[in-house]
């Protein structure tokens, strides 16, 4: 028995054999370097692993998007067949008859099942007070929407069509969901890597913001306390989410599916009649739609899609929409800061991103830098939230003119 030809047979048809096969090959100076795109791939997603869990970025989410990617990359596992949603169609029968366990996991994403579903959780688990409150801070979260619209206009500028251009803006929204959601209906061949720049910039506003944030403002400035905010009748909390859905969506039905189901959500938490939806709202259900999501959206990332010079522009074109954003935020609440004779901190502004509340907690952290006594955290859980429902609203704004340009 040839025990050597036994394993030199297993090898070859093992996954081993295809990992280390190159995807392509390039010339540069003279010299062909071969490219093991399944390789890199699978670096990457340990990158992301260490991220997730040696540094704590967005663990929840990067994690799974993470391993997802791992296991789209592994040769012969076949979980993920992305030729059965390529150019944005869903071949079902194809899904039906010869797909995996990650096949059916991303039809969520597909159909647009996910995104209002981590809204909903996301509304069980935010307070509006500090909104209804203080409405001013509207302003802070639509402000902070700025970065969405003037990457768009700069992706159309390098050469992105109108949808592709448009799911690439609203990653400035630092809101996952909104940018899977808006990416999955407009330009579904980018939606790895939106998704992935997304959630690391979502991860990183602990790092991308403070900047930005001592850059714009003086100490001065920093330093402001502001007044306590009035307190909020249960009444109120339960008219704002009825009153929001209804006027958002019938200006801007494409907005219904997030914001519908965040005001519900929300609606739920502060009745007081339906704890036991609210409870599972809150972790049940965002637990599992959170590893659905993250895993499907993370096996989409493989070799073939990921690896192109379109990536990295994507990547880059995500900072300056988050920065921009973040920077939109904090003058708009330097013009607050003027206009209120300094009763407004103008750092509250960059918390109008959508990363809730992680942008509400760098406001008050960078805050309390000037001034240990100073509290802004439920100060800047307007302007958060505000930029949960302005994300949203830009998304709806999106989906209904992008595609008639």
């Amino acid at each position: 028995m040839d025990i050597l030809g036994i394993f030199n047979d297993f090898l070859r048809t093992s996954g081993l054999a295809a990992l280390f096969e190159p995807m392509m090959e390039i010339n540069i100076f003279g010299l062909t370097i071969p490219i093991y795109g399944q390789l890199i791939m699978i670096a990457v997603s340990c990158v992301l692993i260490y991220l997730a869990i040696g540094k704590g970025f967005e663990p929840l989410l990067l994690l799974p998007i993470a391993f997802g990617m791992l296991l789209a990359n592994l040769p012969l596992a076949n979980l993920m067949h992305p030729e059965f949603f390529a150019d944005g169609q869903l071949d079902m029968s194809g899904i039906i008859q010869g797909g995996n366990l990650l096949d059916f996991l991303y039809l969520g994403v597909k159909l647009g099942i996910y995104p209002p579903l981590i809204f909903l959780a996301i509304g069980a688990m935010t307070d509006f007070s500090p909104l209804i409150a203080n409405p001013k801070s509207l302003l802070l979260g639509a402000a902070a929407q700025l970065g969405i619209f003037i990457t768009f206009i700069g992706a159309l500028f390098l050469g992105f069509n109108p949808l592709e251009a448009a799911s690439i803006g609203i990653i400035g929204g630092a809101d996952g969901p909104t940018a899977i959601l808006v990416t999955k209906t407009l330009a579904p061949g980018l939606l790895s890597a939106i998704a992935v720049a997304a959630y690391s910039y979502m991860a990183l506003v602990p790092i991308i913001q403070p900047p930005i944030m001592r850059l714009l403002t003086t100490k001065k400035e920093r330093a402001v306390v502001m007044e306590q905010l009035r307190p909020v009748s249960k009444k109120e909390k339960i008219i704002f989410p009825i009153a929001v859905s209804v006027i958002i969506i019938l200006i801007l039905p494409d907005s219904a599916p997030l914001i519908g189901m965040f005001m519900l959500g929300n609606l739920m938490k502060e009745c007081g009649v339906v704890d036991r939806l609210s409870k599972t709202a809150q972790n049940e259900l965002c637990n599992i739609v959170t590893i659905f999501l993250g895993i499907s959206v993370g096996a989409t990332a493989n070799a073939e899609n990921f690896l192109k010079p379109q990536t990295l522009y994507i990547l880059l074109l995500g900072l300056v929409a988050f920065s921009i954003a973040s920077a939109g935020g904090v003058l708009f609440g330097k013009l607050m800061y003027i206009f209120t004779g300094g009763k407004v901190n103008p750092l509250i502004g960059s918390a109008g991103v959508s990363a809730v509340p992680m942008a509400a907690r760098v406001s008050n952290k960078v805050g309390q830098e000037e001034n240990p006594q100073n509290f802004l955290l439920m100060h800047a859980m307007g302007p958060n939230v505000a930029g949960v429902i302005g994300s949203a609203v830009a998304a709806g704004v999106l989906l209904s003119i992008c595609p008639t340009l």
